[in-house]
C-alpha cells in the first residue's frame, strides 16, 4: 500500500506563489517518476509537471517559467513551488508517483484570485 501526503494548498491573490508537497510512504520499491497533476471544475485531469528520481523535468507549456518542481528521493518527497500564480491555475492538484504501477493521492485545492 503506497499513500501520497498532499499539502501546501490553498488561497492566494494573483501574482503570488505557493509551495506544494507531497510525502510518499508505504510499500514503494523504487520511484521511476513523481509529478503533479491538476483538475479544474468541468475541465479533464492534465498534466502540470513531472520529474524522474534521476531528476529530468516536464512541464505543462502554460506552467513553463512559473513552476518549479523537484525531488527529495532521500524523503521520498516531490515540490511544486508556483510563483506568478493566475487565476487559471485554481484547481485540485494531484501528486502522482509511478514505480511500478500508478498512485495518485487525494489532492489538495489551490485557488487563486483576481
Amino acid at each position: 500500500q503506497v499513500q501520497l501526503a498532499e499539502s501546501g494548498g490553498g488561497l492566494v491573490q494573483a501574482g503570488g506563489s505557493l509551495r506544494l508537497s507531497c510525502a510518499a510512504s508505504g510499500s514503494i520499491f523504487s520511484i521511476n517518476t513523481m509529478g503533479w497533476y491538476r483538475q479544474a471544475p468541468g475541465r479533464q485531469r492534465e498534466l502540470v509537471a513531472t520529474i524522474r528520481s534521476g531528476g529530468s523535468t516536464n512541464y505543462a507549456d502554460s506552467v513553463k517559467g512559473r513552476f518549479t518542481i523537484s525531488i527529495d528521493n532521500v524523503k521520498k518527497t516531490v515540490y511544486l513551488q508556483m510563483n506568478t500564480l493566475k487565476p487559471e491555475d485554481t484547481a485540485v492538484y494531484y501528486c502522482y508517483l509511478y514505480g511500478i504501477v500508478d498512485h495518485w493521492g487525494k489532492g489538495t485545492l489551490v485557488t487563486v484570485s483576481s
